[in-house]
């Protein structure tokens, strides 16, 4: 490949490349890293690479650094990372409890309803099967501890 032939490359394929690299990478910057990156190994290997072949050689180099940059973030944790997971499983252990003193004030029978049916995901006519209710009875009684349970968190001494 000659020189007019790597800059016919650059024109022709420059932007196709791009749109691509943000497609396999999700990112504007990292896309350009990855088609200034395809580009320098084009020019690097200029000489093995025949003009014809230059589109697909760019577009494997592209994909190929797309792989290698996604496996090399998803290494990485970045210290806002570590401080939002450490956030959401705070977060997530206080909704527990919240929704633990939630359940705790339903009765026997609702708080088993709501369990079997939101938790164990049973159907109606199954959870009729296990407790002895009708269907009908299964369906007013979740109701019934669903607004309950909706009425206590909406409180504002429940709010998290």
């Amino acid at each position: 490949m000659e020189l007019n032939d790597y800059n016919t490359c650059v024109k022709e394929w420059a932007d196709a490349l791009f749109r691509f690299a943000c497609k396999c990478t999700g990112n504007e910057e990292d896309a350009r890293d990855v088609v200034q990156h395809s580009f320098g190994v084009l020019w690097q290997k200029r000489s093995d690479v025949m003009p014809a072949k230059g589109k697909a050689f760019l577009f494997q180099v592209a994909y190929r650094q797309s792989i290698d940059m996604y496996r090399k973030q998803r290494r990485m944790t970045y210290p806002e990372q570590v401080h939002e997971e450490a956030v959401m499983s705070r977060t997530n252990t206080d909704l527990k409890k919240v929704l633990d003193r939630a359940l705790s004030t339903l009765d026997e029978q609702s708080r088993a309803l709501v369990l079997l049916k939101d938790y164990e995901g049973y159907k109606y006519d199954e959870i009729a099967h296990i407790t002895g209710l009708s269907d009908a009875q299964v369906k007013v009684y979740l109701h019934r501890a669903r607004k309950t349970l909706k009425n206590y968190l909406v409180s504002v001494e429940h709010v998290i």
